[in-house]
């Protein structure tokens, strides 16, 4: 178990933040593997956080597991796998430093992607686009979640275009990204990351993550979601920022 107490204060908030995302602030979470990157090894953090991850899409999947879309699971799940396969194979073959700057690039373009957004930009591909191009995305999906946890925007950006049933939207991303993180186990068991110690965190920070989804569930009618958002996106592009000096410069 770390004994840094700077250690704790980066790793409580990056979990409850995923817990939020969870409980309702969907896009949240986002800034957990960037923030809790700062306090430790990237491939560790991610590691550390993915059984959360599992756990807490049980509950999303019980929501929604009868309002899904399973030509777009056909569709893009395999291109993902390839992508998952893509990120263990960099994370493998290069130094932390190396998997730090992917870490900081990911959150960067993240954050300045959804902060456009949410000002009226937008890159998405074509409604009718062909399957291939969906396989793609799922390859990029698989990438930036291996990495980073951060698959969202190019799931979003071949998804949001075929204009879903809402129940339809929110049950057919809960079951990929369950599906995915399943996928991404063998990934991190085969970098080392399924280890005595890193369970040990991982049961440690799980009640915060519990606890942010309750939160989140509770808060998620009482705050602007707008000022909330745009703190979270500007906080990933600097958490994004200093991973990549951190990476580049050491």
């Amino acid at each position: 178990m770390p004994q840094d107490p700077g250690f704790w204060l980066l790793a409580i908030p990056a979990v409850l933040l995923v817990g939020l995302a969870k409980g309702g602030f969907s896009g949240a979470g986002a800034l957990g593997l960037p923030l809790f990157a700062l306090a430790m090894d990237p491939v560790r953090a991610a590691g550390i956080l993915l059984p959360i991850l599992i756990v807490q899409d049980v509950v999303s999947v019980a929501a929604f597991r009868r309002t899904w879309d399973k030509k777009v699971l056909a569709i893009m799940l395999p291109g993902a796998v390839a992508g998952v396969a893509l990120g263990w194979w960099f994370a493998a073959s290069v130094s932390s430093r190396a998997v730090l700057v992917a870490v900081g690039a990911i959150s960067v373009l993240f954050g300045l992607y959804r902060l456009w957004v949410e000002r009226g930009g937008r890159i998405a591909a074509a409604s009718d686009s062909p399957a291939w191009v969906g396989a793609l995305f799922g390859v990029a999906t698989g990438f930036t979640s291996q990495i980073a946890h951060a698959g969202g925007p190019p799931f979003q950006m071949w998804v949001m275009p075929r204009r879903l049933a809402r129940d339809v939207l929110i049950g057919t991303t809960a079951i990929f990204f369950a599906a995915l993180n399943w996928i991404k186990v063998p990934a991190y068991v085969a970098l080392g990351q399924f280890t005595r110690d890193n369970a040990l965190v991982t049961l440690a920070l799980l009640p915060f993550a519990v606890a942010g989804s309750l939160a989140g569930v509770v808060l998620v009618r009482r705050i602007s979601m707008d000022r909330f958002y745009t703190i979270i996106y500007l906080l990933m592009v600097v958490a994004g920022a200093k991973l990549l000096w951190d990476g580049v410069v050491g």
